[in-house]
């Protein structure tokens, strides 16, 4: 967790406790060290947070105390929660999990009047077809961790067609065209771009190699390639897109 997210957590959960909480309670919630939890108390009274309390005996925030609001707009915070509840229907469970975190934490802070159009909006999404061990579950979480470090992928992947080939992919980007999730790569096999829908990988692995941006293998080289741009609406809406 980054500390300035810890940091939050812990004016939100002294906040709600209404409390004495000691820094044991604190550390295991967050899964810190009591060490860490007294270091950031400090760093928190030194911010002038309200926070009351000392090492030994526990911390209460003082009554009244508010974080700032968000100025939010009442179109930007459907659109927010109508993100999340994309995400939860479509993405991985880890994607899920951090979408209902960040619209709970936004929630935390609104003005009362934002706080229930967020509760009772009516905008919707239809269930995804996505199932537990199915392509979608499996493979979006590593395959997201591998495109923001820079990781190479060993793939097993089985065309429309039938045929499977193994491959070592550079992953560049994912694109979501509903129902299909589509991964961007450079393709070491091919020694070219190639998009691959993430349902029919059947097998993949996070490597320890890693890779730098090189001239003709980036993403913004394959989007400026006549055709791709955002994946050229995946050829038509996806069915027939595979590598090859």
């Amino acid at each position: 967790m980054r500390r300035a997210n810890r940091l939050f957590d812990i004016v939100e959960y002294l906040r709600r406790a209404k409390r004495v909480v000691t820094a044991q309670e604190l550390a295991a919630r967050l899964e810190v060290s009591v060490r860490t939890i007294y270091r950031d108390i400090a760093d928190l009274q030194a911010s002038r947070v309200p926070v009351e309390g000392e090492a030994g005996l526990g911390y209460m925030m003082r009554s009244g105390y508010e974080l700032p609001p968000l100025m939010f707009t009442e179109d930007e915070i459907e659109a927010l929660v109508f993100g999340a509840r994309m995400v939860r229907a479509w993405g991985d469970a880890a994607f899920t999990g951090a979408a209902d975190a960040a619209v709970s934490k936004i929630r935390a802070v609104l003005p009362d009047r934002l706080g229930r159009i967020a509760e009772t909006t009516r905008l919707t999404v239809a269930p995804g077809r996505t199932k537990p061990g199915d392509g979608y579950s499996t493979h979006l979480t590593p395959v997201r961790r591998a495109i923001r470090e820079r990781r190479k992928l060993a793939v097993d992947y089985e065309a429309l067609t039938g045929e499977r080939t193994q491959r070592v992919l550079r992953p560049l980007g994912l694109a979501f065209f509903g129902p299909y999730w589509m991964l961007a790569a450079w393709c070491e096999m091919r020694g070219d771009f190639r998009t691959f829908r993430i349902e029919r990988i059947r097998s993949l692995k996070v490597t320890e190699e890693t890779f730098r941006d090189e001239r003709g293998k980036t993403m913004e080289d394959f989007l400026a390639r006549p055709g791709e741009g955002c994946y050229a609406d995946a050829r038509d809406r996806v069915p027939g897109v595979a590598a090859k």
